[in-house]
This record gives structure tokens, sequence and C-alpha cells, in this order.
């Protein structure tokens, strides 16, 4: 797939859809970025080009090469207890750590087989930040062709014990994959419990990564 990230369907395979759910977040007034709010997106987009670049390497290398940038920039457990929603606190610990690892290696799955290519894109974040009442921020980036056709990406950032994470990704400003992923989520859930999700998850990285 030699421009996915570039087009619409990449995104889709991000978890995105875009017929469905809108962020319903009141618009808050921007303001110059902490340096420590941006830098992981920034740190997640010179991963992303240098595997792009590095395409024609096999794709188990790759994902020992993003996975650890994944791991830093994003609250995979954060993100996985909101797609999984209430239900969350019913599964036991067990079911929590097979899920967090179908979770983490469909995460990574995705980014890699989705930004596989280097054909002149670049990616320009902003340097100023959206404030949510929750007091996380937002960061908004774009990912730009050679072209000069783009796509916004905007990233949900919260401070918990440590650095700034992503807790969710927003695509063109608004559609929430969180909760696109809890309305899948749901599905599974409710049809064969947290085994059932977890069979999917692992699936789904199987298809991406060629099996």
């Amino acid at each position: 797939m030699p421009t996915l990230p570039l087009r619409r369907r990449a995104l889709v395979r991000l978890g995105v859809r875009l017929a469905l759910v809108c962020l319903a977040a009141a618009p808050m007034p921007l303001r110059a970025a902490d340096s420590a709010v941006i830098a992981p997106i920034q740190q997640l987009y010179d991963a992303l080009l240098a595997v792009m670049k590095g395409g024609h390497a096999p794709f188990a290398q790759r994902f020992d090469q993003l996975a650890p940038v994944i791991d830093a920039v994003f609250d995979l457990p954060a993100i996985l207890q909101a797609s999984v929603g209430p239900s969350w606190d019913a599964l036991s610990a067990d079911q929590h750590s097979a899920l967090l690892t179908a979770f983490r290696r469909y995460t990574v799955a995705t980014y890699v087989a989705n930004f596989d290519s280097f054909d002149g894109q670049r990616f320009e974040v902003s340097p100023d930040t959206r404030a949510l009442p929750n007091n996380d921020q937002v960061v908004t980036s774009r990912i730009i062709s050679a072209s000069g056709d783009s796509h916004r990406l905007d990233y949900v950032m919260r401070q918990t014990n440590g650095p700034w994470q992503v807790v969710d990704v927003l695509l063109d400003g608004t559609i929430s994959r969180v909760a696109v992923q809890r309305s899948d989520f749901r599905h599974l859930l409710t049809q064969g419990g947290s085994a059932a999700l977890v069979v999917s998850l692992q699936s789904k990285a199987a298809q991406l990564s060629g099996g």
C-alpha cells in the first residue's frame, strides 16, 4: 500500500470510521503548548517516518522498531479500558492481561501496516494546544502528501503519573477512535465475552502482519 497513510482508507484502518461517532467536546481556546505535551507526538512521527522509509524491511523488524515508541507515546491500558467501557471492572486480572497483550499487538501492527512506505510525506505538529475541561490537552497535527493533500489528526494527551501520553486519537478533530472501538468491542463482548475480543484482536493483528 504505497501511500496508505495519506488515503482515507488508511485512516479507517487505524480504527476510525467516518460514518460513526463525533466527539461532543466544547471548543476551548488555543494556548502555546508546553513542549512536554507535544514532544510525544513529534517522537511518534519521527518513528513513523523511519518505519516508512524502511518499508522494504520485514514486518517483524519494523514492528520491533516501532513497538517501544507506541508503548511510550500511548497510554494503552487507559485506551483499552475506555474502549471496553463499564464491563472492564467485571473482568479478572488475567482477562485484563490477555486483552492488553492482544490490544498492544493489534495497535502496533496497525501503525506498521498503514505507515509502510515513504513518498515525500511529512507531518506537521501545531505549536498550540487546546485544553479540555478535564485538564487533558489536544495536540493538532496534519499528515501532508507530496502533492499537498492533508489529513488532520488530533491527539488527546493526558498526564497521570509521569509524561504526557495519548489517550485518544481524533480524525478531522472530532471523530474519536476510542468511541468507535467501544462500539466495535461492545458487540464482541456481548456475543462472546473477553475471549471473543482477544481472538478478534489477534486475528486482525495477524492479517495486518501477513500472518
